[in-house]
């Protein structure tokens, strides 16, 4: 289904979508709104946005003006305020995308979780944008969980970004951790800070992390698997989770922690 519109580009939706003459004129009148593109020129401009408890939907046109087919990978968004601010970025797996053909436009619908958005940032009522957003290749930030956002101090905050970008940088799918923080409570229990970084494009689910913990003697301190159903990592970040291994797991009296490791347990 395709409407030639003053832009000289044409509404193509997938395959899957299932669109009625209402919506399609729907889309067709946004579509006449937007300014007209150069040649050459991939832009994204906001149709609808839907907020939920949990989520919040943004239905988009992503318009071409190239010569050529395009097909994206992963794309990184911003949703923007009425003064242009960052609310919240999200990074998107494109492949069920498909194929945007030449001087087209097609309705696409991303869903944000509201862990997206920046911290003391709300979802716009009004006035609101989407665009996309240009990383430089292989800049790998920060990703902090709510639970994480709450606890740190804007101090202990920007340390850890300043840590992150003084960091190495990665291998394109590689995943490791690094020790932040290990002490044992008055109870015996060993509790550890990692940063997991990951340095693929694509968010990494963890459902079960392995871990050994070596002290600066090289003693094994302490090993076990975790369950993390809701670790998430993003693509190209950074972040920080505790763990928490109970007396019973710990086999070293009075570790030595001035210097340590973790690393999942080999074999």
């Amino acid at each position: 289904m395709t409407a030639n519109t003053a832009a000289q580009t044409a509404l193509s939706f997938h395959p899957s979508w299932e669109v009625s003459k209402q919506e399609f004129y729907v889309y067709q009148y946004h579509l006449l709104q937007l300014d007209p593109l150069e040649e050459s020129q991939l832009s994204i401009a906001g149709v609808k946005l839907e907020a939920y408890e949990e989520f919040f939907s943004i239905t988009s046109l992503i318009r071409s003006t190239v010569s050529k087919p395009i097909q994206f990978e992963m794309l990184q968004l911003l949703l923007l305020d009425e003064n242009q601010e960052v609310v919240a970025r999200e990074t998107f797996d494109m492949e069920r995308f498909g194929e945007l053909p030449p001087n087209t436009a097609r309705p696409w619908r991303f869903i944000f979780g509201v862990d997206t958005l920046l911290e003391g940032k709300d979802i716009p009522s009004g006035n609101w944008t989407i665009a996309f957003e240009l990383k430089k290749k292989n800049e790998h930030v920060l990703d902090l969980d709510p639970s994480w956002k709450e606890g740190l101090t804007p101090e202990q905050t920007k340390r850890l970004e300043q840590m992150v970008q003084n960091m190495p940088p990665m291998g394109a799918n590689e995943l490791n951790m690094m020790g932040l923080e290990a002490s044992l409570n008055p109870a015996g229990d060993l509790k550890i800070s990692l940063l997991i970084r990951n340095g693929s494009l694509n968010n990494i689910k963890l459902e079960q992390v392995p871990l050994t913990v070596e002290d600066a003697a090289g003693d094994i301190v302490a090993a076990g698997v975790f369950k993390t159903e809701s670790l998430e990592v993003k693509g190209n970040t950074s972040k920080p989770w505790s763990f928490v291994f109970p007396k019973e797991m710990v086999k070293k009296e009075n570790p030595d922690f001035t210097s340590w490791r973790v690393y999942p347990p080999q074999g």
